[in-house]
């Protein structure tokens, strides 16, 4: 690259074309969270429906909710090695697109084409999922709260939506599958956005080559205090998630709720935590508050699974609220590891680590729970289970909050 020498001014059209980049790069970080849960949250209330209609068996019905934490655990995997190999902004895009194929291929009346899809649309969430915080860190360096807020309550906002309307989508569309086909819009979008910037970090002819961006491997970190601690809390707290996201509307309509009210459940709880984000995120930012933001939401999270298991389901929307409030773990996690690491590769190491053990282990809940549920007729256990690991969760979040591990 040519040095520009002491007291030359830049050229003019270099700083005006940097401004329309930046935008579409914060807009497409608003995009990408609105997406990233839409596609699993919009499943949960149709579960019973599609049961139903595609006619499949009690195990498949535990399948589905496991798949993207399955995907996250493999596919994330594999995100430092393709992000090295084409480049964030491409890798990002790509994983976009295969979103948008997945979920669109769910509008087959297919059982087979309901897995095929699920597989292909998770698998891109997942390479998301691994990627943000570095793409937040390289990007947004010196906003790197402020854009992890907008991340998470963005995402937050979309599994929300995604929530509350899917059943009336579903109703409106004459089919469970059409209803969770629709969310492959919105994901086409985030990929036209994000399009740009995928093309913008392409090496112009002519440049001399990057020196290679050296790679540090995710599994050497996990001798370390940090990886075992970010890893073991990212299990739990996935566990918790996607054990609920997949089946909280299943649980309320065995207690007696229709599925749109349930699914309105679903909504209210992931709604709640936008405003509990922003809160805990402005408490993470100054370090002595980090703690008490990490004990906020995990002793709300287990506060929330006694009223599960005990209040009677006229309560559900205490419950909800105060669940909503204990979903807020992810966003404190991420702001963490975005700030973790000397560089940015060793930031996609942790990331990668942390993100893909964790969600092979976080993949016997939404299974397991099913399973459990399909042999004992009731969800009682499962929901003690549950709350068992959101004990482990505040164990674990009290630690990884101590100043040595952050």
């Amino acid at each position: 690259m040519t040095r520009t020498l002491p007291g030359t001014p830049r050229p003019q059209a270099s700083s005006r074309s940097r401004w329309p980049i930046a935008l579409i790069s914060v807009a497409a970080v608003v995009l990408v969270g609105l997406n990233l849960r839409a596609g699993i949250a919009s499943a949960g209330p149709l579960f019973h429906d599609l049961q139903i209609q595609l006619g499949y068996g009690p195990l498949v019905g535990s399948l589905l909710p496991t798949i993207p934490v399955l995907c996250f655990a493999v596919a994330g995997a594999a995100t430092a090695m393709v992000v090295r190999r084409i480049g964030m902004e491409t890798s990002i895009a790509v994983a976009l697109l295969m979103l948008t194929a997945g979920l669109a291929v769910r509008a087959a009346e297919s059982t087979v084409l309901l897995l095929v899809g699920t597989v292909l649309g998770m698998s891109g969430l997942a390479v998301c999922n691994v990627a943000m915080p570095t793409y937040i860190r390289q990007h947004h360096p010196g906003r790197a709260a402020s854009m992890t807020g907008m991340y998470t309550v963005t995402m937050t906002i979309g599994a929300t939506t995604a929530a509350a309307i899917t059943v009336p989508v579903a109703q409106g569309l004459g089919s469970p599958t059409l209803g969770l086909a629709a969310w492959a819009l919105p994901a086409a979008v985030g990929f036209l956005v994000f399009l740009p910037l995928a093309l913008h970090s392409r090496q112009p002819r002519g440049e001399p080559a990057r020196t290679p961006i050296p790679y540090v491997s995710p599994w050497r970190m996990i001798t370390t205090r940090k990886g075992l601690l970010f890893t073991g809390l990212f299990a739990a707290q996935s566990f918790l998630v996607y054990g609920l996201i997949g089946w909280y509307p299943y649980m309320l309509i065995s207690q007696g709720l229709d599925p749109t009210t349930a699914g309105l459940m679903l909504g209210l709880l992931q709604l709640v935590g936008v405003p509990t984000m922003m809160v805990l995120l402005t408490m993470a930012g100054r370090p002595w508050l980090l703690r008490p933001a990490f004990m906020i939401t995990c002793t709300a999270s287990v506060t929330g699974y006694l009223c599960l298991l005990f209040a009677p389901v006229e309560w559900a929307p205490v419950t909800s609220v105060i669940m909503g409030v204990g979903f807020c773990v992810f966003p404190l996690l991420m702001l963490l590891i975005s700030k973790s690491g000397e560089t940015a590769e060793e930031t996609t190491a942790l990331s990668t680590l942390a993100q893909s053990l964790g969600y092979l282990v976080a993949a016997v809940g939404p299974f397991g729970l099913g399973l459990m549920n399909g042999v004992l007729g009731d969800w009682t256990a499962a929901i003690v289970v549950m709350l068992l690991v959101s004990v482990a969760q505040l164990v674990l979040s009290h630690r990884v909050s101590a100043p040595t591990a952050s």
